[in-house]
């Protein structure tokens, strides 16, 4: 059996979480990462933070298995300030398509955190104030949390994975990894 490898990886906007891509510039090939690890789930193109790469199949299971409930935490720029109505109705659950979420927890991060300028920039309007929230969810489909803060009426600007389980993206600059072990995990 070959070594069992655990890196996290701090995903850049713009790169998607795989290692082929018609445009090679736009995966994660461009990252000296070593071969023969996979990400254990995906955050899409527009984006970043906390990717985990193993070749661990069975904890890729265990993580990514809904049944499991591993909690996911993300941070949420928004365009306006939601109100506390709206945070109540995200963490209900809310509706997506054919499907209604499971609850989940979200807060408004205050003071906003700092947080370094992506590349490009976000969207910004003048007359319309932007707000960080944390939302915690327990499975991951397709776009997810941009669905969720849409469906309660403030549409996602900047989205960033914060934290798998107990495994924290801390001060890992975008495009940077570091390898850990599976005991930092579980």
């Amino acid at each position: 059996m070959n070594k069992l490898i655990y890196i996290i990886f701090n995903k850049p906007y713009g790169i998607l979480s795989q290692f082929t891509s018609e445009n090679p510039d736009d995966s994660l090939a461009n990252f000296k990462l070593p071969k023969d690890v996979y990400a254990c789930g995906r955050l899409d193109k527009d984006s970043e933070g906390l990717l985990l790469l193993t070749n661990d199949g069975e904890l890729i299971e265990e993580l990514l298995n809904p049944k499991n409930d591993k909690i996911k935490t993300y941070w949420v720029q928004v365009e306006n300030i939601p109100t506390a109505n709206a945070i109540s109705k995200l963490e209900a659950g809310v509706i997506i398509g054919d499907y209604k979420t499971k609850k989940c927890k979200a807060h408004i991060i205050h003071p906003s955190p700092e947080i370094p300028e992506r590349t490009p920039p976000i969207r910004a309007r003048k007359s319309i104030p932007t707000c960080w929230i944390e939302v915690q969810i327990s499975e991951g489909k397709n776009r997810q949390v941009r669905k969720m803060t849409a469906a309660i009426g403030y549409p996602t600007l900047r989205l960033i994975r914060k934290k798998i389980g107990k495994i924290e993206l801390g001060d890992l600059a975008s495009g940077e990894f570091k390898y850990i072990s599976k005991k930092e995990i579980l």
